[in-house]
Parts: structure tokens; sequence; C-alpha cells
């Protein structure tokens, strides 16, 4: 319930007569008793768009004859529609999902206002265009990072395979469309330069980095000590074994999220890291008991100090999940959408996503964030990134 100085109205309910003998209340006599019974009922107001016309007045010069006419004021969009419009129909594209031919019918029954299918992609495709500065920007801070998290996943483009790359921190998120999976796209979204830690997953494209620049994400091992764990004999034995340490190790986890003393998280994981190395070298050793989980074993071995970073680094976690809970909107708008159909269609999808999670990271509005950003681009005005405060 809203306090009162959020309310628009108050509405007074009185009393008519008393309950008990039916005594008609006079003016007078309606004093509270008690304190009033609050009720709040929430409603939208009638929705409308307002519809602006200007007429651009032409006059003929008295002393040359030089017809001159009036030019559109700087603030006034050249587009038929509104910035708010547009950052409406741009929200419920990238956040919401909404196909256009559902979006023109939203338009119509919401806003009264008759858009077509191109109207919407046109709308959508200029909103891109003005995010190329703030996505730059966005590009930037993910290259400075001192923690990233990233993922890839599928993408299609005219029905061609391509890739789909999510990095994100804490308050930034950037998405790329790429070629494939390799180590080439990683070092262009992570930069040649850079110096934090990536946590990930064990795909090979994050092998160019060294081990101790890594966080390797135990929610994966987590599943693969699983799967080992249906195996038979010694295989069977070794993944049982790997889910008690994994399990221990995310109890740890929790634990250390409540208090937040980091020696005693070390602590706690220190005799994790033994059984898990001595573990590990055992079915690393060439025996036909560990032929099923051998590589696995070497892998890890190998990647060794990636398995330990969140336990001695700040803003590390030990999974992965921040990543690929902001590519989970992408792959839902990939299989409502089927991907993108050019190449300026996936720049076009790069940086909304990018805004959307971006806004929701920073817990700010997409539609607030958006019609800034059109506003500024229709005037011709530098773009906000999205971290700069609304003007007035």
């Amino acid at each position: 319930m809203l306090p009162p100085e959020q309310v628009d109205e108050v509405v007074e309910h009185w009393p008519e007569r008393c309950r008990s003998c039916a005594r008609v209340f006079g003016a007078p006599e309606l004093v509270d008793a008690v304190g009033p019974w609050r009720h709040q009922v929430v409603e939208l107001p009638p929705i409308a768009v307002r519809v602006t016309e200007h007429r651009l007045h032409g006059v003929c010069c008295p002393e040359c004859a030089t017809p001159t006419r009036a030019e559109l004021p700087r603030e006034v969009p050249r587009s038929a529609f509104g910035p708010r419009l547009q950052a409406a129909v741009v929200t419920l594209a990238v956040r919401n999902r909404v196909s256009r031919r559902d979006t023109t019918e939203l338009a119509r029954e919401l806003f009264g206002v008759e858009l077509s299918t191109g109207s919407v992609d046109a709308i959508i495709q200029r909103a891109g265009e003005a995010l190329a500065g703030p996505y730059t920007q966005l590009e930037q801070r993910i290259k400075s990072a001192s923690v990233v998290n990233i993922d890839e996943t599928g993408w299609k483009t005219a029905g061609g395979n391509r890739t789909l790359w999510g990095a994100l921190t804490s308050r930034t998120a950037v998405f790329r469309i790429a070629a494939g999976r390799h180590a080439f796209e990683a070092r262009t979204l992570l930069g040649e330069r850079f110096t934090g830690i990536v946590c990930s997953d064990r795909w090979r494209g994050y092998d160019y980095l060294e081990p101790t620049q890594r966080q390797l994400c135990w929610a994966h091992l987590l599943r693969d000590f699983t799967a080992h764990s249906e195996g038979m004999a010694e295989q069977q034995a070794f993944g049982q074994a790997g889910l008690v340490i994994a399990h221990e190790l995310f109890a740890a986890w929790d634990s250390y999220q409540q208090h937040g003393d980091r020696a005693r998280l070390q602590a706690q994981t220190a005799p994790l890291q033994d059984k898990l190395r001595t573990l590990l070298e055992h079915a690393a050793r060439k025996s036909a008991r560990t032929k099923y989980h051998r590589q696995f074993a070497k892998n890890l071995l190998k990647r060794w100090p990636a398995l330990w970073t969140f336990t001695h680094s700040d803003g590390v976690e030990p999974t992965n999940n921040h990543a690929e809970r902001g590519l989970r909107g992408a792959v839902i708008y990939r299989k409502l959408s089927l991907g993108s159909q050019s190449d300026q269609g996936e720049r076009t999808i790069e940086r909304l996503l990018s805004a959307s999670i971006t806004c929701r990271l920073r817990k700010q509005s997409l539609f607030t964030y958006l019609t800034q950003v059109l506003t500024a681009h229709a005037r011709g005005d530098p773009i906000p990134s999205s971290h700069s405060r609304p003007r007035a």
C-alpha cells in the first residue's frame, strides 16, 4: 500500500446510519472515532496518443519575391513518431520479445495508433543506429573490467549458423554476433590486452587465457561429475567422490555469502582442494579402469588454478550463472524471431540486447533510457550512455 503522499486522489466514505440502532448521522456527528480503514485501487488512465501537426508556412518576400518556408525546430522529431512512442515499441520488441505483428496490434489496442510492421521495423533499426555510440562505450567497459563472465550460444542470420557471445560484469552487458566460437571472437570481445579474470565454462575458445586469469564454472563441473557417477565401476566411484567435493564447495560458498570472511572460505576449501587433487591425479593415470574419465581429470589438472580463483579474488563467483542468465533472454528472442536477416540486423540486436540487459543490471528503466537516446538522436545531441542521469 502506498503512503498517503503518493496517492493521486482520496475519496472519503462516511457511514450514513448506525449499524446497531439505524440512527441517521448528521453532518456534525461525522467525526472519526477510530482511524479510517484504507483501501487503494490502482488504475490506468485512458491511454491515447497525442497527435501534433506542425505546419511549415511559406512567405513570399515583398522585397525580392523569394518564397521562404519555415523549418522544423530541432526539438521536433523528423520521424512521424515521437521518441516515447518509439521507445515503447523498441521496449516491447527487445525486452518483452513481442513480434512485429503483435506490436502493431498492441499499439492499436493500447495507444490507439496505427502502425505497420514496416514502421515497427524501421523504429527498431533507428534505435539500433542511435545506440552505436553507447554500445562502443559498453565494449570499452568490458575490456577494462576486473571480472567478466562470458558465454556463447548459437544464432541464426538469414538461415546460416552464427554465434551470439555475451560478456557481463555486475553492471554492464555486451552482446556480439560473430562467425564462430573460436578464441579470435573471445579476444575481440575481451580485447587483446585484457588483464582481468574471466569466468567461463571449459570451452577451448578460452584456453588462450592463463589458468590464473580464469574461473571455471563449478555448475558445469557438477553436471560432469553427475554424468560420471552414472557410469560403471571406477568411473562411478570417481563421479560420486567428485559430487561430494562439489556439494561441500557450494556449501562453503553459501556460507561465505552470509559471513563474508574470505580467510574462513579459504580454510573451508583447502581440504577440498587436497581431496580433489588426489582424486584427479589417480584418475589421470593410464589404466583401463580410468578409460572413461581420464581425459576429464587431465583437463582439470591442466587448468587447476582456474578452479579456485573465487577463493581469493573479489567479485569472482564459482559459477558462470551470471552470463547464462544474461543470455537466456537472447536465446528466447532467437527462438521467437528466428534470429537476424542481415549484417545490419545483427548490429541492431547486439546493441539493443546490450542496452536492455545493462539497464536491468543497473536497475534502470529501459523505456526511459531509450526515450532519452531517441530524443537526443532526433535533435543531433550527444547520445547519453546508460549510466547518465535523465535530463530535465
